[in-house]
């Protein structure tokens, strides 16, 4: 006894079948969340620097500044003398920078970028989609309510 064949799928364009989903247009502000992650962790560690960058002494090497100066009405600021920089100081600085160097890479050179440029969008367009990286959502960092001060 032979079991029947199954019945095959109807080949008319106009018979109801599965919906085609075509894929959604590429959009450039559709940022990955690892993108976004790495934004602002980049943002979150140039606050830092620059917080930390405060605390120190104006130059890294012990250095004897000079006076203030007055020539022709023009004023030039002095600097006061300094010690430099401790060795720990040297070493948090550097540390910081490293991390943020890292960061910054991992934001300039993401595959977002490859594929903004595989879609067409390039100079001002891209410069503009590299900037609003900056201001979306999840790439800004929390900012408590003395940070903007602590870091202005």
């Amino acid at each position: 006894m032979s079991t029947p064949a199954p019945a095959l799928a109807s080949k008319d364009p106009s018979a109801p079948g599965p919906a085609a989903t075509e894929p959604a247009p590429f959009n450039p502000h559709d940022f990955p969340a690892d993108l976004r992650d790495a934004q602002r962790k980049a943002a979150e560690l140039y606050a830092e620097l620059r917080a930390y960058q405060k605390t120190l002494a104006w130059a890294r090497e012990p250095h004897a500044g000079w006076p203030e100066e007055v020539e022709r009405g023009k004023e030039r600021r002095g600097r006061p003398e300094t010690p430099g920089w401790t060795p720990e100081q040297a070493a948090k600085y550097d540390s910081l920078f490293e991390a943020l160097r890292k960061a910054t890479a991992a934001v300039q050179g993401h595959g977002h970028w490859k594929d903004c440029r595989d879609h067409g969008i390039d100079g001002a367009d891209m410069v503009a989609v590299r900037q609003a990286l900056k201001h979306a959502e999840g790439a800004v960092p929390a900012l408590g309510r003395g940070d903007v001060e602590k870091v202005a």
